[in-house]
């Protein structure tokens, strides 16, 4: 009962609160300019905070949710992962004028070698039906005077655990361009002093694309795994909106003939 009390006080505060500021709004074009004043006042102290809820309830209530970790998985994955950036919020949200080396989150760092930054890197919300990752990452390169471009994508340590020769490594993803883009993706993995890769072009503005990395042609040490990371290399990004909408990775053996 007192539940339902409450709340049937917060509705009659709630309706006279709507009530006043309806007033005070209608009638701000003959009000006092004073009082005027400390309504504009009391109203930019409660758009703050309505904005703020606003924001924040619009992010926790939208699909998918955030944090979700939720995507196909083949038969037999024995590791699988999204990155951060795909699952939750990352401050800042935007970077203007990306320079070198500027992380996007803990797992992902941008690299070029342009003179003069152009690029703008932002995480934006998913809210479409087919969309299974809470966040995408969009690019905006405008005028670009470097040679490369790239993502590069840092494993968390648990992905080497395990890892053997008869492995396969599934990179699936969902690449939007507003113009014509080839996208690498180069599979990096150190075991001692050496580093094997392996490079695959990812297709871009399919609904998924799926490309998996055969560790069977690596001269890897399976003993020394100690690292893996992923370059995801852009080439031609000039003037062009480039979304990355999701990006997921499983490990699992390969099938045996």
């Amino acid at each position: 009962m007192a539940g339902k009390r409450n709340s049937w006080i917060e509705n009659v505060l709630h309706r006279r609160a709507l009530a006043r500021w309806s007033t005070a709004a209608r009638q701000a074009e003959s009000a006092d300019l004073t009082e005027l004043r400390q309504q504009r006042h009391w109203a930019r102290q409660l758009k703050g905070r309505l904005d703020h809820l606003i924001h924040v309830a619009d992010g926790r209530l939208a699909l998918p949710r955030i944090g979700s970790n939720a995507f196909n998985r083949p038969g037999g994955t024995l590791w699988s992962w999204r990155p951060q950036l795909w699952r939750g919020p990352i401050s800042p949200r935007g970077i203007v004028a990306a320079s070198n080396k500027t992380p996007l989150g803990d797992e992902v760092t941008l690299y070029h070698d342009c003179e003069i930054s152009e690029l703008t890197m932002r995480q934006i919300r998913n809210t479409r039906e087919e969309d299974l990752a809470p966040f995408a990452l969009r690019m905006d390169v405008f005028r670009f005077d470097g040679s490369f471009l790239s993502l590069v994508l840092d494993f968390p340590p648990d992905a080497v655990m395990g890892m053997q020769r008869r492995h396969l490594i599934r990179l699936a993803a969902t690449i939007e361009a507003e113009k014509n883009v080839e996208v690498f993706g180069r599979l990096n993995i150190k075991h001692g002093p050496n580093t094997e890769q392996v490079v695959l072009e990812i297709p871009v503005n399919q609904k998924e694309s799926v490309v998996e990395f055969d560790l069977a042609y690596l001269e890897l040490n399976e003993k020394r795994i100690e690292k893996i990371w992923l370059d995801l290399i852009f080439e031609g990004p000039e003037m062009n909106q480039i979304t990355m909408r999701d990006l997921t990775f499983c490990r699992y053996p390969r099938a045996e003939l």
